[in-house]
């Protein structure tokens, strides 16, 4: 069973919801779960938010910890799972548990900061979680190593 399939089936056991909040995977993380059948019993949706501003306006990151430093960090990713959690939010409820996934997957990096630095920031009921890698290899294999982590990462949380 590939941790997908264990991360859905665990968020079902709990009967918990999901929202997913990407940027430098781009949606990878969120198809990856897709890809999982009765994934839609877990996954409200997921926004990918690609563009620095949309963090801020989409998923409620402080505008003054992203001026101070930038979209890649740890804070901005513990904010953007919990901000998902409310952006995919149904009649009022959130959603139980957030992912998010902010980095630089290269090939450059726009701020001086390691080409595969990653942060991974899971919300769920009883626990926060950010996670901080620096990732080897080209841009997809930085973005794979990303998703994989993201999903490990939740899932470690959730089946707790």
């Amino acid at each position: 069973m590939s941790d997908a399939d264990a991360l859905i089936a665990a968020l079902r056991r709990r009967g918990w919801t999901l929202g997913v909040a990407e940027s430098l995977t781009g949606g990878a993380v969120s198809a990856e779960l897709v890809s999982v059948p009765g994934a839609s019993n877990a996954l409200l949706g997921a926004i990918v938010a690609y563009a620095t501003p949309v963090k801020n306006s989409v998923l409620g990151v402080d505008q003054e910890l992203l001026d101070a430093h930038g979209p890649v960090h740890p804070q901005v990713a513990a904010q953007m799972a919990d901000g998902v959690r409310h952006a995919v939010q149904v009649a009022g409820h959130p959603a139980d548990v957030g992912i998010s996934t902010t980095g630089i997957a290269g090939p450059d990096s726009p701020d001086g900061q390691p080409v595969g630095t990653v942060h991974i920031g899971v919300v769920t009921p009883l626990a926060l979680s950010v996670r901080s890698f620096v990732f080897d290899g080209d841009r997809e294999q930085v973005r794979r190593s990303s998703v994989n982590a993201a999903i490990a990462a939740a899932l470690e949380l959730v089946r707790e």
